[in-house]
């Protein structure tokens, strides 16, 4: 504030105890300037000191508060004088979480700002969390942040320090702190290979781990866990439940925080005897692993029901959960229903079926898909009575439909969904059998197969787009007249990770390109493909003999089967890997 003929500068700071802020102040009228701290000439021990030259010395605080530097001119300090506020930051605190490898840092803001924690193990730090705000408030005054430090390595200390930017635009540095992370629990083994020469995608690697493995599989395994790109494990999940349970998948929201499906690691029956500690449960956690939320089959089965939504049973959620743009999640369940006398399958067959329920931001259903009112169920190439097994749901954003993953019927179809308005009914099915003409490939060979983890490679999700899948290969056809593992012929079982042009107005779906990997990477369950930032793709081999593998490659070029360039290999051997992802990190939005 400037009153009269005085000027000051800077007209806002920040300052932690000790720190000197030096301020300068102008007259246009003549004579000395005399300083004060809030009305105190030169302050004192607890307002901090001001020198004759105006250096402000800060007092040493027990909390943070804001004072106000005063310039004055001597001969009418009352007319003539200016003033600057000055932000006291106390010093922030670390504190350990229920995560051996995640420090809550807390720091006090006495203004409106944000704050954000670069760390490392030196104080070069080179790592950063993202940026968090100070509470909104009626008065506006600021408050705490409270940031949870996640990314480091067990075992190991590191040297962190808050950077905040108050709403004035005065920055300031925190001073340094250590934490030293704990011991972390077990995780399936990571082996890295980077190829010469060849730079992956910045980041780190999400693993989830699932006990459909080759070795022993110890219960206390982290089944959802974070590493570098050099294989360091620097993040882990654990939770309580029973040897049946498994999550499947995990994914970063947008808030920061993770979300999760906890269920059965078999398929369901309602004759099946389920342990009673077995988690059935969409549930999100901080990095700390704190459960922020969560929404367990038998709660949704009585929302259902009070709903009006009747005759639905949900026995366990599985395979994928999404989170829409209006915060609802769509989440995929179980259920079963009897049918007598089917065509070659005389007497009772209780078909296993998926139902996806659109929920609110309190768990409140309100829009459902059964795959019982929209898909044939006398069609079922593949594992029946588990008639349709879906394992993924992408959001088309461009017309508000969803793409369904039905891996039991080689299909992704698409369901006319418009955010939870629509029919349900089925626009279109992908796959043998569906409804595109397949070019650039051999009908029927060539088409996807018990796929899983498909996604969008292009900007644009409807008309004529770009789709990844993972090509399992289980059920795979073959033309008439071929018998695959004979002479000349393809081997009956192997992976593929084919990219499509699908366009809607034609029908067709173009192979762009098609990696068929070794055959000691036929994968028979899982997976996931992503297409990088760089443009490389990344792929999940989930389920070969050994243990998963997942690549990172150039996409081919040339001829469509062209082995590509590995860029970056992660194997688990003796463990599966249902999903991997690459991530820019562990905080949306940053890029380490």
């Amino acid at each position: 504030m400037q009153r009269g003929s005085v000027t000051i500068s800077p007209q806002n700071s920040a300052a932690g105890p000790g720190q000197v802020v030096s301020f300068t102040a102008a007259s246009s009228a003549p004579g000395a300037i005399i300083w004060s701290v809030n009305g105190v000439n030169g302050g004192n021990a607890s307002l901090g000191t001001i020198d004759t030259s105006g250096n402000y010395t800060a007092p040493a605080i027990s909390q943070s508060e804001n004072v106000v530097v005063y310039a004055a001119l001597a001969a009418s300090p009352t007319v003539d004088f200016a003033t600057a506020p000055v932000a006291l930051i106390r010093a922030g605190d670390v504190a350990n979480t229920l995560n051996p490898q995640v420090t809550e840092y807390s720091i006090y803001l006495p203004q409106p700002g944000v704050a954000s924690v670069e760390f490392g193990p030196d104080t070069t730090y080179g790592l950063a969390t993202w940026t968090e705000a100070t509470p909104t408030s009626p008065n506006n005054y600021g408050g705490q942040v409270v940031i949870q430090v996640a990314g480091m390595r067990a075992s190991s200390t590191y040297h962190m320090r808050a950077r905040v930017k108050l709403a004035s635009g005065v920055t300031f540095l925190d001073s340094d702190h250590t934490f030293t992370s704990g011991p972390a629990p077990p995780t399936a083994p990571v082996q890295i290979t980077v190829a010469d020469g060849q730079t992956p995608q910045p980041g780190i690697e999400l693993f989830n781990t699932v006990p459909f493995n080759i070795a022993p599989y110890p219960t206390s395994l982290a089944q959802a866990f974070a590493t570098d790109l050099s294989g360091n494990v620097i993040w882990t999940y654990s939770y309580a439940g029973s040897a049946a349970n498994t999550i499947f998948p995990i994914k970063l929201l947008p808030n920061g925080h993770f979300l999760m499906v906890i269920g059965y690691v078999a398929l369901p029956t309602p004759q099946q005897q389920v342990p009673p500690d077995t988690v059935s449960a969409v549930r999100e956690i901080d990095l700390a692993g704190n459960t922020i939320r969560e929404l367990t089959v038998t709660a949704l089965n009585q929302s259902l029901a009070a709903a009006g939504f009747g005759g639905l049973k949900l026995l366990t959620f599985h395979n994928d959960v999404l989170v829409q743009p209006n915060g609802h999640l769509l989440v995929l369940a179980w259920m079963t229903k009897d049918y007598s006398n089917l065509p070659g399958y005389p007497g009772t067959s209780s078909v296993l079926g998926d139902v996806i329920i659109d929920v609110d931001q309190s768990f409140t259903p309100t829009w459902v898909w059964s795959s019982f009112d929209h898909l044939d169920v006398n069609r079922h190439p593949f594992m029946f009575p588990d008639w349709t097994h879906g394992n993924a749901l992408l959001y088309s954003a461009d017309d508000r439909n969803l793409l369904f993953s039905v891996r039991n019927q080689n299909w992704i179809i698409k369901i006319d969904y418009q955010d939870g308005e629509g029919s349900g009914n089925i626009l279109w099915r992908l796959g043998e059998g569906g409804d595109f003409k397949l070019v650039n490939g051999v009908d029927p060979t060539d088409w996807f197969y018990a796929q899983h983890g498909p996604g969008f490679f292009s900007p644009n999700t409807t008309g004529s787009f770009v789709l990844g899948v993972f090509d399992d290969g289980n059920d795979r056809q073959f033309p008439a007249g071929v018998t695959c593992g004979s002479g000349g012929a393809p081997p009956c079982l192997y992976s593929t990770v084919p990219v499509l042009q699908v366009d809607e107005t034609a029908m067709t779906a173009t192979r762009v390109s098609q990696y068929i990997p070794p055959a000691a990477l036929y994968s028979y369950f899982g997976g996931q493909i992503d297409l990088l930032a760089n443009g490389n793709i990344e792929a999940d081999f989930c389920s070969p003999k050994t243990g998963a593998v997942i690549q990172e490659y150039a996409p081919p070029s040339g001829a469509l089967q062209t082995a590509p360039a590995i860029v970056w290999q992660a194997s688990t051997p003796g463990y599966n890997q249902y999903r991997a992802y690459r991530l820019p990190s562990l905080y949306p939005g940053v890029q380490w």
